[in-house]
């Protein structure tokens, strides 16, 4: 079963997963058409019967801006880090439940550190509290990878499942390469 359904900006550019109510309600306001649909499952209403979208194109097109697309959040940055911990290597699977995943600040906040992508990293509880608010030189301890600020389109579709023909739209607009290590995430993701 589809869960939800793929919109697309004007230009075709993937922009996010909305609820199948919502992307019926774009489609019948005139504000979205369906550009690929379920054809074996129709929804129907009183006076209208609709394939069931699974990607819809809005037809004026929405400026999003990359700043905020590229937003430090714990979900992100769990996924950028592929839910491992930076500093011992053990996934979200590996913790115990009061050991789990936090965000770590290479240069703590309370040292003059900013909270962005090239200062945080996912640790396990117990690696955050042995830190501390101390630099990574004093204490030895360094990430297992350098923190990067990954593209937004990792970041947009690391916690989304596609279908197939949702898939083609990444790969379509960004890349296969893109669409693969989205892929990659996914996996990962469900295993955790």
């Amino acid at each position: 079963m589809i869960a939800g359904c793929l919109a697309l900006n004007a230009s075709f550019e993937p922009l996010t997963m909305v609820p199948m109510r919502r992307a019926l309600r774009l489609v019948i306001d005139g504000k979205a058409e369906i550009v690929e649909s379920d054809a074996e499952r129709v929804v129907r209403s009183e006076r209208l019967a609709l394939p069931r979208p699974v990607v819809i194109r809005l037809t004026r097109f929405v400026h999003v801006p990359r700043r905020f697309r590229r937003q430090v959040t714990n979900t992100f940055l769990f996924a950028r880090d592929r839910y491992r911990c930076q500093y011992c290597g053990r996934s979200t699977a590996d913790l115990k439940p009061r050991e789990a995943l936090t965000r770590d600040h290479l240069i703590p906040l309370s040292r003059g550190g900013t909270n962005d992508w090239s200062n945080v990293v996912t640790a396990c509880g117990p690696c955050n509290t042995r830190k501390a608010n101390r630099l990574p030189e004093e204490i030895g301890m360094h990430p297992i990878v350098s923190p990067v600020e990954p593209h937004f389109v990792h970041l947009s579709w690391a916690v989304r499942r596609l279908t197939p023909k949702q898939a083609r739209y990444i790969r379509l607009f960004y890349g296969e390469e893109t669409l693969h290590q989205l892929q990659e995430l996914e996996h990962r993701t469900g295993a955790a």
